[in-house]
C-alpha cells in the first residue's frame, strides 16, 4: 500500500462537477493499494496517515502528526500511483490490485481512519474520473509504504 501525502490548507474532489469530499487545512492523500496488501497493511498506514509528523509546532520543526492537529484527511483512492514505472515509455498496472481487490481495502483504510479521526475524513469515489484540486502548504510532500 502506497499513499502520496500532500500537506494542504485546502484540497477538494469533484465527480462530474460536484464536490464529493473537501478539507480545510490537514492532509491529502493520493492511495494504491497493491496486490498482497491486508489488514496489516491497512493497520500500519492509518497510523501513519494520523501520526506522521508534517506540521510544525510551536519552535517551527515539524514535529506534529494530523492527530495532533485535528486537521482534515482527504483520502483518494489512486490506481495509477502502484504503476510498474521502471522501464520503457508506457506505466504497467500489474503491480497494481483489481478494482475488486482493491476498493475493499481502500473502504476499510478509510472507515478505520474514520473511526480513529473522527468526521474529518472526506474522500473521493472510487473509480470514478475525478478532478482533485489543492493548495500544497510548504510544499511538504511524501510517499508512505506499508
Amino acid at each position: 500500500m502506497l499513499s502520496l501525502i500532500q500537506r494542504v490548507t485546502q484540497a477538494a474532489v469533484t465527480v462530474d462537477g460536484e464536490t464529493v469530499g473537501a478539507i480545510g487545512p490537514g492532509l491529502l492523500a493520493l492511495v494504491g493499494i497493491e496486490p498482497g496488501d491486508g489488514e496489516a497493511q491497512i493497520a500500519r498506514m492509518a497510523d501513519r496517515l494520523l501520526g506522521y509528523r508534517v506540521f510544525a509546532d510551536e519552535a517551527g520543526r515539524m514535529n506534529r502528526g494530523l492527530a495532533d492537529t485535528g486537521g482534515g484527511l482527504l483520502l483518494v483512492s489512486q490506481f495509477t500511483l502502484a504503476a510498474d514505472t521502471s522501464s520503457g515509455m508506457r506505466p504497467g498496472f500489474s503491480t497494481a490490485a483489481a478494482p475488486g481487490l482493491a476498493e475493499p481495502l481502500f473502504n476499510r483504510l478509510l472507515e478505520t481512519c474514520r473511526q480513529r479521526h473522527g468526521g474529518g475524513v472526506e474522500t473521493g469515489r472510487f473509480g470514478a474520473h475525478m478532478v482533485v484540486s489543492l493548495v500544497n502548504d510548504g510544499p511538504v510532500t511524501f510517499l508512505l509504504r506499508s
